[in-house]
């Protein structure tokens, strides 16, 4: 047994598991062997005895000490190595070069065994590709150049620069034209009043990723039908160029039931996710139609040439997706019972499968639907940050990279070999959840995103920068490690698995300078100092929020003491407001959705008083609130005009470097858009904002509101000046 456990360990470390972890209350938490064994067998390793494992990884070393060069190399332009390893069998080498702009460098270099060839001294940023050929052999490899940090504007290089902007759930904007949740058009009316009333820099979203549209299961921005590309629900439909010239989509238009049924859309409380996603699909196949219809006429060839532009620079990725969307559209059209790819036909379960190819080819016009879609997505988004521009906002539209992705959506399905079957990734157990969480998706497999160059992970990334600012990579702590939990096995039972993080983070840096996005990593929950002293070192801004930023003692940390290089922010969409938490409608919510028990919910109860008592305490010491304002928290029933102040202050007082408010924190509303562990027993992600648009400027309580908001980034000098990015 003694030699089992030795194997199980050395193939352990080998494969990233880690033995041993911290948790936020100082305890450490050993792996059991029977978490490394299970994490080992979803990684495709035989684990049933100790030779097995010694096999493993005798062949895993030999593999790396056999290869004539390394899958990648990713060096920043500042690495004094400036050259690779080679396990040369002797002889000449012939090293070539393709760099990224298409010239060649081709050079010879002697050795042999494991020796170090040396590259040119000035290595381009970009994606380049390596070849060595030796005596019979010949093996290539990606050389990734990047950057020593992350994009920063100019302005950045004052100490003292600081900047804010307003948070929004993008689908829940009403207003007096959208047919029943956010679009593109919308969000430009949301620019102007930040640009204008507010002068704030930015407006940050949610994750606009695709998403199946299904209420209740699949409708969270977080656990996305695909990280690549953009949910069809935020298109403007009426604004398209298509729609002005369809004869048969202005006659839909003007139907009485249609305009019913947008009209009873627009005034719905949540986001009718299926009834308005099947309303846009019928409308946008139209526009399609007449589209070919035009093209064939040669009536649009300046857009037929964009489109067909657009679905060059996609590629495959763009391709798979759509034949995703034209599968799941027509089988389950067949048999509506079939709502994931795993019920598919089997044929249809490999996206390169000779049946998959074929029903490509007979059903293109589908397919081609679905790209048309994207690229109108493109064309909306491309002319909101435009319209920031024009307004003048110095960051602009601020992205959010999910985490997750649906284990039965498209991303699954067109790229599965780059995903772990039998495991799930969550979180450990911590103070805001007790039992661990348990996410739900599969983990991805960090060997074949190397291999491949991280090829996927740059699209993911680069897609994402894409028409925006800045970026907020959720969970950032995935480029280092993930929490791996096996199958048949709870969140208590995990093990943290180590990724290739410089590689990650680099790369990263790469994609952030050439799209000048400034780059959030959201670094919540149990965080290891390397991390963000790793994240600090390439450019990357903190994330912090007020209800966590406590000393050991419990008491709130006081704005000087938030750091430089962060973004500070009151909530998230997990989290409550601060109208919420101040009425504790958080805890209240849980409670009528069945998630707590009586103890647990008067042991939060009890929390959260004296949470607002600390925060009272701190508020009134540093004299953001006047002296005659109760001192004692039961006094204060609701989120008060006066506290309120003091809270938005009291963050924008902080050093800094980015603030964002969400828009239910600055009008006070009560109820936040995700009660996580909840999904039928609350309307997650459906929220609407309480004013429309067009309320924006010009209600009077409004005024108030952004006027206070004003007033604080006028007097911390947060308040936007454009700059050139």
């Amino acid at each position: 047994m003694h030699d089992y456990e030795q194997a199980l360990d050395q193939a352990a470390r080998l494969w990233g598991v880690e033995p041993q972890y911290w948790d936020i209350w100082g305890t450490l938490h050993v792996t059991p062997a029977v978490v490394k064994t299970a994490i080992l067998k979803a990684l495709g390793i035989a684990v049933e005895s100790a030779g097995e494992l010694r096999d493993a990884v005798r062949e895993r070393l030999h593999r790396a000490e056999s290869r004539l060069l390394p899958p990648c190399l990713v060096l920043s332009q500042d690495d004094p190595r400036k050259e690779f390893s080679s396990n040369a069998p002797g002889g000449t080498l012939k090293v070539r070069i393709a760099w990224e702009d298409g010239s060649v460098s081709e050079y010879q270099h002697e050795g042999q065994g494991q020796i170090q060839i040396p590259l040119p001294g000035n290595l381009p940023l970009g994606y380049h590709e390596v070849e060595v050929r030796a005596g019979g052999a010949h093996e290539a490899m990606w050389l990734i150049v990047t950057p020593s940090r992350a994009y920063w504007p100019p302005a950045w290089d004052d100490p003292a620069w600081r900047s804010a902007g307003v948070a929004i759930a993008l689908y829940g904007i009403r207003s007096g034209r959208n047919w029943g949740c956010g679009d593109l058009t919308d969000l430009q009316g949301v620019v102007d009043w930040v640009g204008g009333d507010v002068k704030a820099s930015f407006v940050a979203l949610n994750p606009l990723h695709a998403i199946h549209n299904r209420r209740p299961y699949n409708t969270s921005p977080y656990l996305p039908n695909c990280v690549f590309y953009q949910n069809p629900l935020y298109l403007d439909v009426e604004s398209i160029e298509d729609f002005a010239t369809s004869r048969r989509a202005q006659a839909l238009r003007c139907r009485p039931d249609i305009d019913s049924e947008i009209a009873a859309l627009r005034a719905s409380e949540f986001v009718e996710y299926e009834r308005l996603y099947a309303l846009k699909l019928r409308f946008l196949k139209l526009l399609f139609v007449t589209f070919l219809y035009e093209k064939r006429q040669g009536r649009e060839v300046g857009r037929s040439a964009e489109f067909e532009s657009f679905i060059g620079r996609e590629g495959d990725l763009l391709h798979r997706y759509a034949l995703y969307c034209a599968l799941d559209e027509h089988l389950h059209a067949r048999n509506p019972d079939m709502w994931t790819w795993p019920q598919w036909p089997e044929q249809y379960r490999d996206p390169e499968s000779a049946e998959t190819r074929e029903f490509a080819l007979k059903h293109w016009r589908s397919v081609l639907f679905y790209k048309y879609l994207q690229w109108q997505l493109d064309r909306q988004l491309a002319a909101a940050q435009k319209h920031c521009e024009e307004r003048g906002l110095s960051i602009g539209l601020y992205h959010d990279l999910a985490l997750a992705t649906d284990r039965f959506g498209s991303d699954l399905w067109a790229h599965r070999p780059f995903y772990v079957a039998g495991c799930r990734v969550g979180s450990p157990p911590d103070d805001f959840a007790p039992k661990g969480q348990d996410w739900g998706f599969p983990p991805p497999n960090g060997d074949r995103h190397y291999e491949s160059g991280y090829r996927l992970f740059t699209e993911s990334i680069r897609k994402n920068c894409r028409h925006g600012g800045a970026l907020r990579i959720d969970h950032v702590m995935r480029f280092f490690r993930l929490y791996w939990i096996p199958d048949n096995m709870d969140a208590t039972q995990g093990a943290y698995v180590r990724d290739r993080h410089e590689d990650l983070v680099r790369i990263l840096a790469l994609e952030s300078v050439r799209n000048k996005v400034v780059l959030i990593g959201e670094d919540l929950g149990t965080v290891e100092p390397s991390i963000r002293e790793t994240l600090q070192r390439y450019g990357i801004l903190s994330y912090r929020l007020l209800y966590f930023e406590k000393h050991p003692d419990g008491s709130f940390r006081k704005p000087d003491e938030y750091p430089v290089q962060a973004l500070v922010s009151s909530t998230t969409h997990d989290l409550p407001t601060l109208a919420g938490f101040w009425l504790a409608e958080d805890i209240e919510a849980r409670r009528r959705a069945g998630l707590l028990d009586e103890g647990s919910y008067h042991a939060q109860r009890a929390e959260r008083a004296r949470e607002k008592q600390k925060m009272l305490d701190l508020l009134l010491r540093l004299d953001l609130l006047p002296s005659s304002y109760p001192r004692a928290a039961p006094e204060i029933p609701e989120l008060t005009g006066e506290l309120h102040n003091a809270i938005v202050g009291f963050l924008a007082l902080t050093p800094s470097r980015l603030l964002a408010i969400n828009q239910e924190d600055l009008t006070k509303e009560i109820h936040q858009q995700n009660l996580p562990a909840s999904t039928w027993q609350y309307p997650n992600w459906g929220r609407k904002m309480k004013f429309t648009v067009e309320e924006l400027q010009s209600a009077e309580i409004l005024r108030d509101f952004t006027a206070m908001f004003r007033h604080w980034l006028d007097r911390t000098g947060r308040a936007n000046v454009p700059t050139m990015r």
